[in-house]
């Protein structure tokens, strides 16, 4: 059977740097079809040329046996490929069939036929079991209902072949499982699906096929059928994972974090975190679960003092650390590991050196006097270079050259290895690959042996089953729960991501 797109000898260069050298993809039509690879394989690159955001430098795109030539998304767009990415391209404060339709008054014509629209659009939905409300705001839509509404967008434009990155790092496993279900009604009508993730097990539940990238190369094309994740892994990575493994016995210390009705409201009112009670010991770690966007951001940024809390108490062991300064709360031995490295976690065009030293760069023994000790510096950098397997041509290399994993790497170094005696952990291995992602849940195991009280904030379910000690469940900035590890059921902790209580969640199984 011809193959609905193929992709022949894709080179694409930055500079000098090949992020795809010479790659060949073939779908079929009906097929999932999984694109897996490390960070800096070059799988969004090749997507991006798929999709007409790049031009390559060699190479030819054929879809449903036809030569293209893609200058823009819209040309994609018109043949009949579609993207959904990872931020969704929707105005909130559009209703959705506003978001469905917009751009498409010369398709449509000028009159609009709302009734008809409304037809068309709800057809696509249930054709495939999505259930949308056109007139509700994206505003007012989960994260999940504004996935869906993008996925009518695209086949309301006619996409025969759609692109997905990344689709569930933001979902429950409820809605996870809602969107395979979708996606196997999707390929058994003929569509074809190329899925970007970096999740191994939704490969092997959900896609028929997998090419693999590294370095810019197709390492494998593989049936699904015919592999597993160990395989998937090597294939990746060029090796086998060691993956990082808990010690189940939790040796409690004395109290190191405690949170007392802790009430945070931004200064337009809104209250993003409600009434927080939580404790943690030196040598735990302490899970947050949760749906992105539920008050996981504020809960870390409240205790680093970034913001401060409206009401309630945060202690560092006995003493209160509500309302001290960034640098107060530093001093006193608290680490913190970002939600987005480049806003909060790096100077991007300082060198990996100066970052390594961010936040003691005003003491002994970097500076002495008003000076600045470059050979100690420099020194502290090559061992910490060396000491966490950070990939990088120089240790004076801007930090925004670094791949994303080695980006991360420079965080985790600078903010475990002073032992601090409190790390803040949100979502440590988000946009990583496989491999950073064993190095980093390394890093945090080994600091919590050493004594170091862990709140790691995730949405990845398997990173706080496979870390955790206790974990804790927030839904719209409150704890719903609490459960021990050994308690650990993902669709007990997915219904009350969704906001059921505990005792309700374990009820319904």
């Amino acid at each position: 059977m011809e193959p609905i797109l193929k992709m022949v000898s894709i080179s694409k260069y930055f500079g000098t740097f090949a992020a795809n050298e010479d790659v060949n993809l073939e779908v079929q039509k009906g097929e999932i079809h999984s694109l897996l690879g490390e960070n800096g394989a070059g799988k969004s690159t090749l997507m991006n040329v798929l999709y007409g955001l790049y031009k390559p430098e060699k190479g030819e795109i054929f879809f449903e046996g036809k030569k293209l030539n893609l200058n823009s998304s819209k040309d994609a767009i018109d043949v009949g490929i579609g993207m959904i990415h990872q931020h969704f391209m929707l105005v909130p404060v559009h209703t959705v069939l506003e978001n469905v339709i917009m751009g498409m008054g010369k398709e449509k014509g000028f009159i609009i036929d709302e009734a008809k629209l409304e037809k068309e659009i709800l057809d696509i939905a249930n054709r495939y079991g999505m259930k949308i409300s056109l007139h509700s705001k994206v505003s007012e839509l989960s994260v999940g209902e504004q996935q869906r509404v993008e996925i009518v967008k695209a086949l309301y434009r006619g996409a025969k072949l759609l692109i997905m990155d990344e689709p569930t790092a933001v979902l429950t496993p409820q809605e996870t499982e809602e969107l395979f279900t979708t996606l196997r009604k999707m390929s058994d009508g003929g569509m074809s699906i190329i899925l970007i993730t970096h999740k191994l097990n939704e490969v092997m539940a959900v896609c028929d096929k997998v090419t693999v990238l590294r370095d810019g190369r197709v390492t494998g094309r593989i049936d699904i059928k015919d592999t597993n994740e160990l395989e998937l892994t090597k294939a990746m990575i060029g090796r086998e994972l060691s993956p990082a493994c808990k010690d189940n016995t939790c040796c409690k210390g004395d109290m190191v974090l405690e949170l007392k009705d802790v009430s945070y409201e931004e200064d337009k009112g809104a209250k993003l975190l409600s009434n927080i009670n939580l404790n943690l010991c030196a040598g735990e770690i302490l899970g947050i679960a949760g749906v992105d966007g539920n008050g996981q951001k504020e809960l870390a940024e409240v205790i680093a003092g970034l913001v401060h809390a409206t009401s309630g108490n945060v202690f560092l062991g006995n003493e209160e650390i509500t309302h001290k300064s960034i640098s107060e709360i530093i001093n006193m031995g608290v680490g913190y590991i970002p939600e987005d490295r480049h806003k909060r976690g790096l100077v991007l065009d300082f060198s990996v050196s100066e970052n390594l030293i961010l936040k003691d760069y005003c003491k002994q023994p970097f500076r002495k006097k008003v000076f600045f000790d470059f050979n100690v510096i420099n020194n502290h950098a090559e061992k910490m270079i060396e000491k966490y397997s950070i990939k990088t041509q120089s240790k004076n290399d801007e930090a925004r050259k670094l791949s994303g994993g080695n980006q991360q790497k420079v965080v985790v170094a600078r903010e475990v290895d002073k032992l601090p005696k409190l790390l803040i952990a949100v979502q440590p291995t988000r946009g990583v690959d496989i491999g950073a992602i064993e190095f980093i849940h390394k890093q945090i195991l080994k600091a919590k042996e050493q004594g170091t009280a862990v709140l790691l904030i995730s949405t990845e379910l398997s990173e706080i089953n496979s870390l955790s000690d206790r974990i804790a469940v927030i839904y719209k900035g409150s704890i719903i729960g609490e459960i021990d590890q050994s308690e650990f059921e993902e669709s007990t902790i997915g219904l009350m991501m969704a906001g059921i209580p505990k005792e309700k969640a374990m009820q319904s199984l």
